[in-house]
């Protein structure tokens, strides 16, 4: 098992190309399923949750032919409707082809997906949506388990909340639907607004992806089709924080503002620099970092996938900031192992209180899932002495050659293998 060996008190400068965004590219790869022609999709990045997508498709049928950032999936006959527990297990988006498989099927087993251990994540939203849509759905013995008789129909869906996935597994199962299909409280996140594109461009109708109301019109005439994925803003927001955090400056290529502004309004307020490029953003910081309170909501507020990064950089921050999180109950386990490090950091709940400017000394660390670790290799940076980070594996499933990209901008960085 692979692990990270940091010294700190490096001070990064340099810059960094922003990968396509694994939260889009997963439920494209599951789109696929839907259309029997053959679909392009570019700007896929090199991470381990994309390669096991590819691996589940596959199973179902799908021929997969991968070139770097360009890969051509033809999902021309579908083999298997059944997508088993060691299929899922390492990886929670594997649910999104249960939307896909029925559409085109008309039956559907999935097992109840695993993935990062932040919280329960429950699928009951994406089994309503099935549902509303008119699909016999349950679970049974660990599978999600659907059918439908004489194909789905078009419906209103009102999701609880404005969760991604159940947003994305509405839509694309509405895409094969007859007759128009009505999304509300829909999230409204730019990946979901990317798979309308990758949708449309497939040769469905959707309008007000990005929006609370998502209208799809259904019984596609589906066609062969390309599509280039955007980049990943949470990629973008990590490598501002190492930027910010080391007291250093990077041009972030190909990561888009538009998408960024309530990371971007954070990091300014605690004393951080950034201005637009030719070919994407630039980060610095020169003064001192000022403490900050932070609250993680869906899209377009703070993301909770960079609430662990922007912790270790509030423990080095002058002053106390308030994180909380509202989107995910069990997202904190990175605490413990940031205080490992010496950072001051006081729980109660779903709120840290931390207490930044103490100095932050090497330590063994364990990652615990994806952006945990991440906040952990971010906090080794600036870290006296010598960090290790363990089970780095977790890192591996969403960014792509993470310790090549800092050892690049300056960061004395090495992987062990053992």
């Amino acid at each position: 098992m692979d692990r990270l060996r940091i010294v700190g008190g490096h001070r990064l400068q340099g810059a960094v190309t922003i990968a396509g965004a694994k939260n889009a590219a997963l439920p494209q790869i599951a789109a696929t399923l839907l259309s029997p022609y053959p679909v392009e999709l570019s700007n896929l990045p090199q991470v381990s949750d994309v390669e096991n997508m590819l691996g589940v498709i596959g199973l179902h049928g799908a021929e997969v032919g991968r070139a770097s950032h360009s890969t051509t999936i033809h999902a021309k006959d579908i083999v298997s409707t059944e997508t088993s527990y060691d299929t899922v297990r390492k990886m929670r988006a594997t649910v999104l082809v249960l939307g896909p498989l029925l559409a085109r099927c008309g039956e559907a087993k999935v097992s109840l997906p695993g993935g990062c251990a932040i919280g329960a994540r429950p699928v009951d939203m994406h089994i309503k949506a099935l549902a509303a849509l008119g699909a016999d759905i349950g679970v049974e013995g660990g599978l999600i388990v659907a059918s439908t008789r004489g194909g789905l129909k078009g419906a209103r869906i009102v999701l609880a909340s404005p969760s991604v996935g159940a947003t994305e597994t509405a839509m694309m199962a509405a895409t094969a639907a007859n007759g128009e299909t009505e999304i509300l409280n829909a999230a409204r996140e730019p990946e979901v607004a990317d798979l309308a594109a990758c949708l449309i461009a497939m040769g469905a109708k959707i309008e007000g992806a990005g929006t609370h109301r998502i209208l799809v019109e259904g019984s596609t005439t589906w066609r062969p089709a390309k599509h280039h994925g955007i980049s990943d803003r949470i990629e973008a927001g990590t490598y501002a924080v190492a930027a910010a955090i080391t007291g250093g400056m990077l041009e972030l290529t190909n990561a888009r503002l538009e998408n960024m502004a309530s990371v971007l309004q954070v990091l300014e307020a605690m004393g951080v620099s950034i201005w637009p490029s030719d070919r994407g953003l630039v980060v610095s910081r020169d003064g001192p970092l000022r403490g900050t309170d932070i609250t993680t909501e869906p899209y377009p507020g703070f993301p909770t996938d960079l609430q662990a990064q922007f912790m270790a950089l509030a423990a080095c921050a002058e002053g106390a900031s308030l994180i909380r999180e509202t989107v995910f109950e069990s997202r904190f386990m990175h605490v413990p192992e940031l205080m490992r490090l010496g950072a001051n950091i006081s729980l109660q709940g779903t709120t840290a209180l931390v207490r930044g400017g103490a100095p932050l000394k090497g330590a063994q660390v364990m990652a615990t899932d994806l952006r945990a670790s991440v906040s952990l290799v971010l906090a080794g940076l600036v870290s006296k002495g010598e960090t290790v980070v363990n089970r780095v594996y977790h890192l591996d499933r969403g960014y792509e050659q993470l310790d090549r990209k800092l050892k690049l901008c300056g960061a004395d960085i090495e992987r062990i293998s053992e």
